[in-house]
Formats: structure tokens, sequence, C-alpha cells
């Protein structure tokens, strides 16, 4: 098509994700009237009308959802051109889109940008936190480099590098200091607060606790750990948090941290990235930085 440009790609593909023009323009980095003027020439230059326009939301049409996929991997193919010439150097540089679960992001994130910084400051490190589904979505769509979420993803178009172990603690109130320490049927008795749906470790506490999913709507729920240590320390109920949160999330808090009896719920914490990125072998160098970091914390025993 005669006109067409990667910036109109680029715009088209970012209004189709957010649905929103004022979001997708944020993200574009231009106005919103900007914006629109782009998509109005593109659907001038493809003689069709490719979105739906609401008050609140925009909608694909059907051609618009199928010229939505072409694009994303037209500008997924020439992104993977330049990371081909950037992983013939050999060189860590350039930019990183680094996606990051909310439950490990504040407890490791700032360590590893630190490090990161001062090993690689030729690399531009684009860090971006949401649950574990958008990640993942993000990262097959070609808008995210390399994520670091809980595994397995049972993606087999993603390869995965394991970076370590953690267990789950249990956090109580102060006042259970001296009671014993709960198995997990027993906390299926308890008032147990969880995560809201969307998070990966919400899934995970339900596991141990062998909770399905049904009634697990009936329990209390947060949209952080932070939230969920406050309720606790409210002695509103219990819960079971990251073993890396524990430093940060309980500091202050008026809460008793006990390690459950074996066989102890944890959670495998990986890197992914799509098998057809050319800079596996750079983001492999930079998932073995991560366990170096990981490593070097400190964590407190209970």
């Amino acid at each position: 098509m005669k006109n067409l440009t990667i910036k109109h790609l680029r715009y088209f593909t970012a209004l189709a994700r957010h649905g929103h023009f004022g979001r997708a323009a944020e993200v574009c980095a231009i106005s919103q009237p900007a914006l629109s003027l782009q998509i109005k020439e593109l659907e001038t230059i493809t003689g069709v009308p490719l979105i739906e326009r609401g008050a609140r939301q925009t909608h694909l049409t059907p051609l618009g959802e199928e010229f939505a996929a072409r694009a994303q991997s037209i500008l997924q193919a020439m992104d993977e051109l330049g990371d081909l010439a950037r992983a013939a150097s050999g060189d860590i540089s350039g930019r990183l889109r680094l996606g990051v679960i909310p439950t490990v992001t504040p407890y490791l994130l700032p360590r590893l940008v630190k490090t990161l910084s001062a090993r690689y400051p030729a690399l531009d490190l684009q860090p971006r936190e949401t649950v574990t589904r958008k990640l993942l979505d993000d990262l097959l769509a070609g808008s995210l480099d390399a994520a670091i979420v809980a595994l397995p993803t049972s993606e087999p178009s993603l390869h995965e590098e394991v970076l370590f172990d953690e267990d789950f603690v249990l956090v109580r109130p102060a006042t259970d200091a001296n009671r014993p320490v709960p198995s997990a049927d027993m906390l299926r008795e308890m008032r147990l607060l969880l995560l809201e749906e969307g998070h990966c470790f919400r899934d995970q506490a339900l596991s141990f606790c062998s909770i399905d999913k049904m009634r697990a709507r009936d329990l209390m729920e947060a949209s952080s750990l932070a939230t969920l240590v406050q309720m606790v320390s409210a002695g509103i109920g219990v819960t079971l948090i990251p073993e890396m949160a524990l430093e940060v999330e309980t500091r202050g808090a008026k809460v008793t941290v006990s390690r459950l009896a074996p066989p102890q719920p944890t959670r495998r914490i990986g890197m992914v990235w799509r098998r057809s990125n050319p800079l596996g072998r750079q983001l492999t160098q930079i998932a073995t930085l991560v366990r170096e970091v990981w490593s070097q914390s400190e964590r407190p025993q209970h």
C-alpha cells in the first residue's frame, strides 16, 4: 500500500492493544488528536474502516483484527532484525523491555536495576510490572523482550530459564506468636487472605491449601502483598507471602511469621523469552546476573 509507514503500524497496534485513544497516545508519547489523525490517515490508505469508535472505547472491525495481527508480526520482525545486529556484536546494550510480576518487582527489581546499570552501562532497561497473563501476552506479541514470572508458563514458544526457588511463609497476627503453626488442612478452616484474581501467587496459595476456585470467591482479597500484611496486622485473618517480601512488608507490622511444616509451599521463579529472539545468548547472561543478585540478598530466617 502506497504511503503506508512503520509509524502507522506502531500507532495502530498500540490502539488495538489498549482499545482507547488516550491510553494508546500516552504509550506512543504523542497527543490524542495526533494519534487520531494518524489512524484516520491509515484508514484512508487502506480504504476500509479498521476500528469502531465508541464514546469510551474503540473496537476493531473484523478486518482491523486481522490487520493488527499482521502489523504486529511485521513490527516484531523489524525489531528482531535490529536484535540480530546486537546479537552479532555480543554486547549487552540498547533497549531491554523487561516485564516483572508484582509479587517480585518491589523486592528484586531495585537491586537488579542497580547491578545491571553498573555491569552494563550501555543497557537501556525498560521495566514493566503487571500480572503474568498480561506479561506473556505482551511477550508473545513482541512488545516485551523478556519477563520474570513464576514457572512453568506452559507456552511452547517461550524459552524458560530457571532463576531460583523460594518458600512461602505464613503471616499471622502478633497475638498468635505462641500458637502452634497450622497445617495446610487447618488453613482451609481459617480466614485466609489472598491476592485478587489474576495473580499467579493467589493460585499457588489456593493449590497448597487445596481450596477450589469456587470456594475461593468467598475469601477476602487484596491487590498487593503490602495490603495483605496490614490486614493481618489488624487481626482480620492470616496470609501466605513469598519469602522475598518478608523484609519489606513485615517491617513494623504487628505480625508473627512462621515457616510451615514440610512439604513447604514453594514457587519457582524464572526468566522467559521468545525462542525466536536473536538475543537469547545475552538474555541468558542477564538471567545469570539475576541469580547472582538473588543469591547475594539477605533473607531472614524464621
